[in-house]
């Protein structure tokens, strides 16, 4: 996958060399180039890039005080003729700081800089990938019963016992949807109502007020539910983490 940036530098013979230096690198790739940092601003505020490379002195706006602004900040590698703009740039938890005359070679070295931090963030952590189990086991009456976390499209609470709603059967076990809850890896499921937690994967369409998920067809038993309804109270939370999985 490409690391997406942007330019924001007022002076045409920078910005076109900084062009020319992005066309260089096949895995990065210039989304926009702007001239105005005001510009810049109205499409950070409305898209998202990886990197944003941006000089310092500019009319209307400075590069500082652009980073300053931003609510959601890329990673940012500053650029600019005068050194002394160094300090505060780094303590705005800057990239890199590329001094005038900008050379390939450095541009390069604060491209490959900026994809491996990128790439760092995307991995698993030790304690994430070893603590995930694809499957847990639950007490259906008086046996222990395996579930692939991957089978499941959603949990009902019903006071002390819940059902498991599987793509092939339904559990009951004997305990909260609190409880269990506990047991879910948080990026597989989401709680949507007090009585209802879902999986991510089993999610077809999202509506203001209910979530449709995939359907289930079971011989036997209570027909499992197509709609389920998303509650004022956790509407944020679901919100939050639709976006993070579409990030």
């Amino acid at each position: 996958m490409n690391t997406r940036c942007i330019i924001v530098e007022d002076e045409p013979l920078a910005r076109n060399l900084l062009e020319q230096y992005i066309q260089k690198i096949p895995s990065l790739e210039l989304v926009k180039s702007f001239s105005s940092p005001l510009e810049a601003l109205e499409f950070l505020n409305a898209n998202a890039v990886d990197v944003l490379i941006s000089d310092i002195q500019m009319p209307e706006l400075t590069g500082i005080s652009l980073l300053k602004i931003l609510t959601t900040k890329p990673l940012i590698i500053l650029t600019t003729a005068y050194p002394e703009y160094a300090l505060e740039g780094y303590e705005l938890d800057v990239m890199d700081y590329l001094l005038k005359p900008i050379t390939f070679e450095r541009f390069l070295q604060a491209i490959e800089k900026a994809k491996n931090r990128l790439q760092a963030s995307k991995q698993p952590t030790v304690q994430e990938t070893s603590t995930v189990k694809p499957f847990i086991f639950v007490k259906d009456r008086t046996k222990l019963v395996k579930v692939k976390l991957e089978d499941i499209v959603y949990i009902e609470g019903l006071k002390d016992y819940i059902i498991i709603y599987t793509k092939e059967k339904r559990i009951v076990p004997l305990q909260t949807l609190k409880s269990f809850e506990s047991q879910l890896p948080a990026n597989q499921f989401i709680r949507i109502h007090n009585s209802y937690i879902v999986s991510f994967e089993a999610i077809e369409a999202i509506d203001k007020e209910k979530v449709q998920i995939i359907p289930i067809n079971y011989q036997t038993g209570s027909p499992a539910k197509t709609f389920l309804p998303v509650s004022d109270t956790y509407r944020k939370a679901f919100k939050e983490f639709i976006e993070q999985k579409n990030a």
